[in-house]
């Protein structure tokens, strides 16, 4: 099964993310955070000491992180490539917008 990726308009067309294959055990980990961030928030409502909390958030980003990576490696072995091997303006787009991605990624 061929996948394709979204267009960064959001024009309608039949669309598989490049994470499809692994959406299950990415909303495994997302809810994981999930709980973590309730966690942080409890620490905070039960007047936890500051470090303790830091050390927590600190957990909470590393595994966002974690999942934004494995979007971004997913990004480019699907999106990216089929791009790059359709050629012409979509190559240069999404090029374009994974740079931009890590840009971001970088910059946080």
């Amino acid at each position: 099964m061929s996948q394709e990726c979204a267009a960064p308009n959001g024009a309608a067309s039949p669309v598989v993310p490049g994470y499809s294959a692994t959406k299950g055990a990415q909303l495994q980990r997302l809810r994981r955070v999930e709980g973590q961030v309730r966690g942080i928030a409890r620490m905070i409502e039960q007047d936890q000491y500051c470090i303790d909390v830091l050390t927590q958030v600190s957990a909470a980003t590393k595994a966002l992180q974690a999942v934004a990576l494995s979007l971004l490696d997913e990004h480019l072995a699907h999106c990216v490539v089929n791009a790059v091997a359709a050629g012409g303006a979509e190559r240069d787009t999404k090029l374009q917008e994974a740079s931009a991605a890590i840009a971001r990624l970088v910059r946080s």
